[in-house]
């Protein structure tokens, strides 16, 4: 019989790069000195983005779930990593994930005086000013949507040859084996120091 066709399989459209991490904080510093958010909003909407690229975290399922609490503790430690709950995780993974000297240096001028249990990030309101501002993305046709800070991770942590190991257990994707069920047990301070081997010269903030 004859062989039928396979279809073909596609990378993703949507190309995420350090440009376009700017291009969002950029047009974000805009909104802010045009007045049409306020510096509350602006300090945080600034975070959330250091956050999201630099750690890959999913928007919905963990980083709206991150407390002060959390990070007020990870801030605090020389090698600063947040404990991720089961809870605050997709597929109910705990895990530590490293915070970036820049995510750190943005979490310290976030301001007010807010309870440990409070969600750090202003995610819903993030989302929808996205919606309204319609920020392109810099290749194709497509407009910056909050699920891109995880796409820019990934694929800006293929260009910099980022530990697949190290990569997959801070993003919790395809940690679902029997490897990683049984064996692996990785600490904070290895996760944190082979992670800043490789993301430790990148800057988004110009």
């Amino acid at each position: 019989m004859p062989k039928g066709l396979k279809a073909r399989k596609h990378v993703t459209s949507r190309i995420v790069t350090r440009a376009d991490g700017e291009h969002v904080l950029c047009t974000i510093k805009k909104a802010f000195e045009n007045g049409e958010i306020d510096r509350d909003h602006y300090l945080n909407y600034q975070a959330l983005v250091l956050f999201g690229a630099f750690a890959g975290q999913r928007p919905q399922a963990t980083i709206a779930r991150l407390t002060v609490g959390q990070f007020r503790t990870a801030v605090s430690q020389k090698k600063p990593v947040i404990d991720v709950l089961s809870e605050q995780d997709k597929i109910r993974m705990q895990h530590y994930c490293p915070l970036h000297p820049q995510v750190v240096d943005a979490l310290l001028r976030l301001e007010g005086c807010r309870s440990d249990d409070e969600p750090t990030f202003k995610q819903l309101s993030f989302e929808r000013w996205l919606k309204q501002q319609k920020v392109p993305l810099l290749h194709g046709s497509h407009h910056f949507v909050p699920g891109d800070l995880r796409k820019f991770c990934e694929q800006e942590g293929d260009i910099l040859q980022w530990d697949q190991s190290n990569k997959n257990y801070i993003l919790t994707h395809g940690v679902s084996g029997v490897d990683w069920r049984f064996h692996k047990s990785p600490r904070p301070a290895p996760v944190f120091d082979i992670y800043m081997r490789c993301w430790g010269n990148v800057d988004l903030t110009g």
